[in-house]
């Protein structure tokens, strides 16, 4: 919940135009004393957007502070709505929300985190998303001053993790702990780890002077008889996990077969330790391989495992594979093993938008930010390259090898990257979605981030020649024979729709335009609108309309889209219009 706090007419009209563009999202603080409304808005919302000055914002709330990561973040937005300043938890909320409160507000954000200002990923929120938590925040400053000075850190254990890239000099040494032996003092590192301390020591101390995370890689298998207690199923848990030399910071979850969905011992046990439970039908755990099955606990439950079958089965589907890093330990009723889960990639196939910064999407900005390796084309990547973290490694190759790039960032992704595959306009319109998505398995996770097509640049330019039933059609026959693109071509005049065409004319294709056009002119007038925009949002960027009957096929290149109005469109003004029914009968 974002709480908003103002005192003035101005303040209080922006806290409205925000709840109406955030329903559900802000709660105002508008009728109390400005400092009344700050307390309380820090009690009871996660961020606050104070329309206060910065001054008077700080000294209401500093005896309230305790620490960023659990503190609300604080926005303050001046009396002209000019700036939107993160004052408190940048890496917590707030550099967002100053983001966010441009669209509404128009105001410029004023980010002063040093690892935003330098496009380093910052490290209090390093892994976040995917569940990792500081095992020492107090080494957070004198690491993220070694990660900013450019000096040498050492990087272990996050190979197989999708973050964020972090710069050239944080790298995996030949040989940590040689690295470290070799120095005067002791080295500066950042360690993703699931052991327990006294499984990680090294001659330093516990971790030495690297900053520890915790990843969520370790799933718990429970199973018990009926009336186990938590003490009992509890110090199990503990015993087995210490054993192995594990962090029970690591556990994701606890699992067990569904028959102990109700199990008051195993569910406080759990509570207890802040996990979450989930099962599974015995039958499901029947199928999955155990070393220590029991055909006792078949014939009470149906599975001969159920603590690291469990354990197997949940941290399969969580990640893209798994192992038994803690076999079946037990105790006078229960039982308990910990399995390992390796974690699924991240693919996130991202529309550029057609050329123009200014229409890039802010989904697709976070998306480049939060990737490790981007593969694209060649001119597409220079278009970004401002935009990407530095160490992140790019995989760039020329036209024609769509293929090869989507097998590429599948592959980098299913090794347990954070890929972003980028193209132009919309990813999933003529572009590199559906072929990753060919190649793509279960072993990584997907996000499809749209953006902004040439068609819906181009129709914004001309007016709305979209605004009623209309096709995308490509004009290309390098990988469709034009016997079924004419085929199209005429469904599509037939049909009455507006028509946008892609690929529609180039030096060795000069006359499937002309042949397209003559479809659609047998069933509209020649004085149908037509649209031709060139490099949509670009500096070079041409736009004109003619009609169906003066169109030169000449004046159309592959930089071209083409917009065919149907028989109902018309020119307003100078603008391509298609009317959506309400006028024109």
């Amino acid at each position: 919940m974002i709480g908003v706090v103002a005192a003035t007419a101005g303040g209080r009209s922006a806290a409205g135009a925000l709840a109406a563009a955030w329903p559900g999202e802000v709660r105002s603080f508008t009728d109390l004393k400005a400092s009344e409304a700050l307390r309380e808005a820090w009690r009871t919302c996660d961020s606050i957007v104070s329309f206060l000055a910065v001054g008077a914002t700080v000294r209401v709330l500093a005896p309230l502070l305790e620490h960023k990561t659990t503190d609300p973040a604080v926005v303050c937005v001046d009396e002209s709505m000019r700036f939107a300043v993160a004052v408190l938890g940048g890496h917590h909320g707030a550099n967002l929300l100053a983001r966010r409160l441009t669209g509404v507000l128009g105001c410029e954000p004023v980010v002063t985190t040093a690892s935003d200002r330098t496009g380093v990923a910052p490290l209090d929120s390093y892994g976040a998303d995917l569940g990792f938590t500081v095992h020492n925040p107090d080494l957070l400053a004198h690491v993220g001053a070694a990660v900013l000075s450019g000096e040498p850190v050492a990087l272990e254990g996050a190979d197989g993790w999708p973050l964020p890239a972090l710069p050239p000099n944080v790298r995996v040494p030949p040989s940590a702990q040689d690295e470290r032996e070799e120095q005067d003092e002791p080295g500066t590192g950042i360690l993703v780890t699931d052991g327990a301390e006294i499984a990680c020591m090294c001659h330093e101390g516990w971790f030495g002077n690297r900053l520890v995370y915790r990843p969520p890689s370790l799933v718990v298998g429970v199973g018990s008889a009926r009336g186990v207690t938590a003490a009992e199923a509890g110090e199990l848990i503990d015993l087995t996990l210490a054993g192995a030399g594990l962090a029970p910071e690591s556990v994701r979850c606890l699992a067990t077969v569904d028959l102990k969905a109700d199990e008051e011992g195993i569910l406080k046990a759990a509570e207890e330790r802040g996990w979450e439970v989930v099962t599974f039908p015995a039958e499901v755990l029947a199928e999955v391989e155990v070393p220590n099955p029991s055909e006792v606990v078949r014939a009470e439950v149906g599975t001969p495992s159920v603590a690291e079958a469990a354990a197997l089965h949940a941290a399969r589907s969580f990640g893209r594979s798994a192992e038994l890093v803690a076999p079946k330990h037990k105790s006078a009723n229960a039982t308990a093993a910990v399995a390992r889960l390796a974690p699924k990639g991240r693919l996130s196939i991202v529309g550029l938008g057609p050329g123009a910064r200014d229409l890039l999407t802010p989904r697709a900005h976070e998306a480049l930010r939060r990737s490790s390796v981007v593969v694209g084309l060649d001119q597409y990547v220079d278009q970004v390259r401002d935009l990407l973290r530095p160490g992140t490694r790019i995989v760039e190759s020329g036209l024609g090898q769509e293929e090869e790039r989507a097998r590429t960032a599948v592959e980098e992704a299913e090794a347990g990257r954070a890929v972003a595959l980028i193209g132009s306009g919309d990813a999933g319109v003529y572009a590199m979605a559906s072929p990753a998505l060919e190649f793509a398995s279960d072993r990584v996770e997907v996000e499809g981030v749209p953006g902004i097509t040439a068609a819906v640049a181009a129709s914004g330019l001309l007016g709305a020649p979209l605004g009623h039933d209309h096709a995308y059609i490509s004009l290309s026959d390098l990988h469709t024979p034009w016997e079924i693109i004419e085929r199209r071509v005429r469904a599509a005049a037939e049909g009455d729709f507006a028509v946008c065409f892609y690929n529609p004319r180039s030096r060795a294709r000069d006359w499937q335009l002309p042949a397209a056009l003559e479809i659609l002119a047998a069933h509209r007038p020649p004085d149908t609108p037509v649209g031709l925009v060139r490099n949509a949002s670009r500096p070079d960027e041409t736009v004109t309309v003619t009609t169906l009957g003066g169109l030169d096929p000449e004046a159309v290149d592959m930089l071209t889209v083409v917009l065919v109005g149907s028989s109902r469109s018309r020119t307003v003004a100078g603008r391509f219009v298609t009317p959506r029914g309400y006028r024109w009968a």
